[in-house]
């Protein structure tokens, strides 16, 4: 504890002194900001940090995430050298159990993608496993994978390394002060209230941890995480174990376990029924604690588990350890700057993954309050990605113990959540279920994926392959290609930008001109300033003075905030969130023209209403804004109903469209078609780190119109760099029956050139379609692409592909414009 009286002022102060703080504080001052104060409101460690496993095991869900957690390794076994603190590390490598061909298929798939990402692995068998921990029960391993690289440390001595580390480089760190509140002028966090006195800053980092949404709430942000129990035991010492022997994960048994302490064993639960822990918040005073542990609950996963290394039914156990740690709606992690407060941070709610991702996180989260800017693609765990109702309790307390758990079950394509659902529906919804909606969610919001037969049962049943919703999703295709679909799109984002000035702040913010005639619908990216793709939208304007921006469901909150953030400050004009305020139908197919023609008894041609234009029609009793769009590749439009009317609107679009073979359809359709057609979709084809040039994205930027636009300097400096190194590809499949996912490697002539983005399968091609980033340093032209022979690798499996930079369905976008 330091006996330093605490500065009026610091650059940066951060809030938790636990790994992640720590990380923080070391890794601003290793980049040269030294002015770093860290307030811990007890002792470091003393939240969760003290009782982590320290598992470093390197295979993760991402390619960000798979980052994280390498780059961690290698910081905590060089930090001893650095600081003289041990850290503890060993590196005794781990092996993930399969005990079905799923599961094994499920690991053979994230192997490959881990080796892509340069994480060592090898597919072992039962008898080696055996050979490699002779006490092991392996008689129903289907397959191992092994990481000889990964390893554990100490969680306390990784933390007091790094606060060491950050102190021996001018960080100052203060133990026993509570942060009592949050100083915001101007929208901003300057400072924090504490019992002992504020401390003015330029930025304010949360990493409480278990307490972040507490701290979040201070400062008037959501930060969605909620403390369960979390459950080990350690053995007696059984003879045979030490400290060598690789970490077991075995997520059959929803556990993991590893040698501890000279001889002993140290099994944890994962259980698929996790339970959440004070939901009238955390006891005052809490360090260092324990949970009175659930013996009941807990019982049937313990024997279970047990059973993996039966010497531990005989061996006694010395400790059976409750203690929290705090779980996100979505299991990934909470990272990036708030969405409403500027110089606001968050790092918290790590998912009992804190240890395993620290020093990335330090390191990433470092950059981007030091340089404005993340040095990486991190949507994933982005803050900005979670809805504000994901705070709600009930939310949180209905969903942790799915979320939990989560991390042992199988990692299906296409899962979905099983808790806290319905939050958002759309006013179609019954009307849809009728019809036989299969239901997913995105940002809360229930959408329709897939539409059963009559008799069909409702639900999904997973698989590596095709799902039992695979010839559903063929009709829907096939409907929407020959005749006509409808697709509810209520849970997009709708957003007003409006006033005197909303052209030109618009225009800035835009990369393609905003400065268009009203009733003119654009597509255009907005940019950061190297020229990576922040949002991909549409704008209509309305008016002079008024826009309708619309994303996706799942990008609301961080496109709004980015709105706001770049709007200048002086400038007339505001944003409105709309969203509730319209549903929306979306019409696709080459039926589409005279289905609206015939609903509205308004000339739909395409000379009357061309793509890219806004009209409003007389449907039913209402007034619709109608866009003529697609992300299909077919004749389309969006149509904007407020909602109130909504319900009228629909009964009648159903009624009419059963002469043009109108089809209910579903969110893996629109994805089946917009692959197929080449149409790039934000998070998964491009996004920070993607920019238009490489994306084939280049059409959207107006390069010559007043004022440019944020990242033109950077995007024409590449432009000025010769042929383009990265390039966006269609694959198509030569075989017909893989289905891809993404995260795929994809080879020329043997030789690794990138990996897919995205993929589904192509209906009207015959195979499945992918999106995927092709690199060589000579350039990607029509040249490179035809003089090779192009594989994807999925599970160890290649297949030949067919590569093309131009759309492989309708390349010249007739069919959606009008031929």
């Amino acid at each position: 504890m330091s006996t330093t009286a605490l500065p009026e002022r610091a650059r940066i102060v951060i809030i938790g002194g636990g790994v992640i703080g720590c990380s923080i504080a070391y890794h601003l001052a290793k980049n040269g900001c030294p002015d770093v104060v860290l307030l811990e409101r007890r002792q470091l460690t003393c939240g969760t940090t003290w009782h982590a496993a320290g598992l470093l095991t390197t295979l993760r869900d991402s390619e960000s995430q798979t980052w994280l957690a390498r780059y961690s390794q290698q910081l905590y076994a060089a930090l001893e050298e650095e600081t003289g603190q041990a850290t503890g590390i060993i590196e005794c490598g781990s092996i993930q159990l399969a005990t079905s061909a799923a599961k094994a298929e499920e690991m053979r798939r994230g192997c490959t993608m881990a080796r892509m990402f340069g994480i060592e692995n090898h597919e072992v068998t039962a008898g080696q496993i055996k050979e490699m921990w002779p006490l092991l029960d392996v008689g129903d391993v289907v397959a191992g994978f092994h990481f000889p690289r990964d390893g554990r440390v100490n969680p306390t001595d990784v933390t007091q390394a790094l606060a060491k580390g950050a102190r021996m480089r001018g960080a100052r760190i203060f133990e026993h002060i509570e942060v009592t509140g949050i100083v915001i002028e101007n929208g901003a966090a300057t400072g924090v209230e504490t019992e002992s006195g504020t401390i003015r800053a330029d930025v304010v980092v949360n990493c409480a941890g278990m307490w972040a949404r507490e701290v979040g709430r201070m400062a008037g942000v959501d930060v969605p995480l909620q403390a369960a129990e979390h459950y080990y035991l350690v053995s007696e010492t059984i003879a045979g174990v030490h400290r060598d022997l690789p970490i077991i994960r075995d997520p059959a048994n929803c556990a993991y376990l590893r040698e501890e302490g000279g001889g002993k064993v140290m099994l944890g639960f994962f259980e698929p029924d996790g339970k959440p822990w004070a939901l009238d918040g955390i006891p005052q005073g809490f360090e260092f604690g324990e949970i009175q542990p659930d013996w009941e609950r807990m019982e049937p996963h313990i024997h279970k588990a047990m059973a993996r290394l039966p010497a531990l039914y005989d061996s006694g156990i010395k400790l059976f350890f409750c203690g929290p740690e705090s779980f996100t709606p979505d299991h990934n992690y909470l990272m990036g700057e708030a969405p409403d407060i500027k110089n606001f941070f968050v790092a918290a709610g790590f998912n009992s993954l804190g240890i395993l991702s620290g020093g990335g996180v330090g390191y990433v989260m470092a950059r981007w309050i030091l340089e404005g800017q993340p040095p990486m693609d991190i949507w994933d765990v982005n803050l900005r990605r979670m809805q504000r109702f994901q705070n709600n309790g009930a939310y949180l307390r209905d969903r942790t113990g799915e979320s939990l758990g989560i991390a042992y079950q199988m990692h299906w394509p296409h899962r979905q959540w099983e808790t806290a659902r319905g939050a958002r529906r759309s006013p179609f919804h019954d009307r849809l279920a009728a019809a036989g909606a299969v239901f997913g969610q995105s940002a809360g919001w229930e959408r329709p994926y897939w539409f059963a037969r009559a008799g069909q049962a409702p639900r999904y049943e997973y698989d590596f392959n095709r799902q039992n919703w695979f010839d559903n999703n063929a009709e829907e295709h096939r409907a929407v290609r020959e005749r006509v679909g409808v697709f509810d799109q209520t849970s997009f984002s709708k957003l007003l930008v409006q006033g005197r000035d909303a052209s030109a702040a618009l225009n800035r913010i835009a990369s393609a001109n905003m400065d268009v005639p009203p009733r003119r619908v654009v597509y255009t990216p907005f940019l950061n300033a190297q020229g990576g793709i922040e949002a991909d939208v549409t704008v209509t304007r309305l008016a002079s003075d008024e826009y309708l921006v619309v994303t996706p469901a799942f990008t609301h909150t961080h496109v709004l905030a980015r709105l706001r953030d770049k709007l200048p400050r002086d400038a007339h004009c505001v944003v409105t969130d709309v969203t509730s305020a319209y549903a929306v139908l979306n019409l696709q197919g080459p039926q589409a023209p005279a289905l609206l023609a015939h609903l509205s008894g308004s000339d739909c041609s395409d000379a009357a209403f061309a793509y890219g234009h806004a009209r409003e029609l007389e449907l039913g009793y209402q007034r619709a804004l109608a866009l003529r769009v697609s992300y299909s590749g077919e004749a389309g439009y969006e149509l904007y109903v407020p909602t109130d009317m909504a319900i009228g609107v629909f009964d009648q679009l159903v009624e009419t469209g059963t002469a043009f073979g109108l089809a209910h359809c579903g969110y893996h359709t629109l994805a089946s078609l917009r692959i197929e057609k080449g149409f790039r979709e934000w998070a998964h084809d491009i996004g920070p780190m993607d920019n238009p040039l490489d994306a084939g994205l280049a059409f959207a930027c107006a390069w010559d119109k007043p004022g440019g636009f944020i990242g033109r300097e950077a995007l024409l400096a590449l432009r000025e760099q010769g042929p383009l190194k990265r390039r966006m590809v269609q694959l198509l499949l030569d075989d017909p029956e893989p289905v891809l996912q993404h995260d795929e490697p994809v080879f020329r002539n043997g030789q690794q050139v990138g990996r897919t983005t995205s993929a589904a399968y192509g209906h009207s091609l015959g195979a499945c379609v992918a999106m995927a980033y092709v690199e060589h340093e000579t350039g990607v032209d029509d040249d490179f692409i035809a003089g090779g022979r192009f594989e994807v690798e999925q599970a160890g499996r290649r297949c030949g592909a067919k590569a093309s930079l131009k759309a492989l369905y309708d390349p010249k976008g007739l069919r959606m414009r009008g031929a």
